[in-house]
């Protein structure tokens, strides 16, 4: 599976493949040209009352990562074509957060890889 992160603010490249925007949010001051998204799946984010009690310090990184887990188990099916282009070719999650090791596109990444057996089991 061909999975990079990548931050909004850092430049677009045509080695990034598939670029998908993992925030429910535009990220502020970047224009729609400059970040080069081909998807914004939006239930791909986690919920505002997730993101909001994370950001707002209710939550620690691990209870927020299994929070948002289960938010993505209820959109499986939704995550499963992103989940088989990854299979095939580099996809991109782009995101806002500052911090690169603790943010939701880290844990959707995660998902996705968990995805995997499932999909190459599918396909034989």
């Amino acid at each position: 599976m061909s999975l990079e992160l990548k931050r909004a603010f850092d430049a677009a490249h045509r080695d990034d493949g598939y670029r998908v925007l993992v925030d429910r949010l535009w990220p502020r001051g970047v224009s729609k040209d400059d970040a080069s998204i081909d998807e914004w799946p939006k239930e791909a984010a986690p919920s505002d009352t997730l993101r909001k009690a994370f950001h707002a310090g209710d939550y620690g990184w691990g209870e927020f990562r299994r929070r948002y887990l289960g938010e993505l188990k209820a959109h499986r099916e939704r995550l499963r074509p992103l989940a088989r282009r990854a299979l095939k070719e580099r996809v991109t999650l782009v995101f806002a957060a500052k911090d690169e090791r603790h943010n939701n596109a880290r844990v959707l990444a995660e998902y996705l890889a968990m995805l995997e057996p499932h999909l190459r089991a599918e396909t034989g």
